[in-house]
């Protein structure tokens, strides 16, 4: 991984997560093991309002953290329930972190590709639909990261397991003077949640 990211992971490694939340990740804990444990694929797809923001905090966090406790097989994706764009904010975010991140298309809904490690494959960053082309279509765990999304979407077709994991919106802070610590802030409550969860998962 990158220097500058394995720095930050640290910090990330010593954030406390109470045992309320410990109890809400546990789920997602328990679909990971089962998958590893009868050698099948890691699907796991992050579903918010807009897939702008938390849910691509989480698969990116997910994915970086899957790579650095060596799990294998995990692939994360992430949709909303309706498109819209993925925020800068998100990527100016993860960058100052020590992502490196660029866009592959410019326009409303801009595409962006997000590496952790200089050999790893890019994460492709947009906002889409989470019954989108580009995401699984069965047999993944459906992680709902806003509450919205977990009430507005009763069914997902082809989830194997739905798990509400929700987060306070960092939008609530936009055009304010907290704006960058406030997504500073629910980058590392995502980065660090979804760390715990790999760090619980067997070798």
């Amino acid at each position: 991984m990158y220097p500058k990211l394995l720095k930050h992971i640290e910090e990330i490694l010593s954030q406390k997560i109470s045992d309320e939340r410990k109890a809400v990740l546990q789920p997602l804990i328990d679909f990971i093991e089962n998958k590893k444990r009868n050698r099948e694929a890691i699907d796991i797809h992050f579903i918010c309002t807009h897939n702008s923001r938390r849910s691509h905090l989480a698969q990116i966090w997910a994915q970086a953290a899957s790579a650095y406790f060596k799990i294998p097989d995990v692939h994360c994706y992430s949709g909303g329930t309706e498109t819209t764009a993925l925020f800068p904010k998100i990527a100016e975010t993860l960058m100052e972190v020590g992502f490196n991140i660029w866009k592959l298309s410019e326009g409303e809904n801009s595409v962006y590709a997000v590496k952790y490690a200089e050999n790893a494959l890019p994460l492709i960053g947009y906002s889409k639909k989470y019954d989108d082309i580009f995401n699984p279509e069965s047999g993944f765990a459906a992680v709902m990261t806003c509450s919205q999304a977990d009430g507005g979407c009763p069914f997902i077709a082809g989830a194997e397991k739905r798990i509400p994991i929700t987060f306070e919106d960092p939008k609530i802070s936009d055009g304010l003077p907290i704006q960058t610590e406030t997504y500073k802030e629910r980058s590392m409550q995502i980065g660090a949640e979804m760390f715990y969860i790999f760090s619980r998962i067997s070798k």
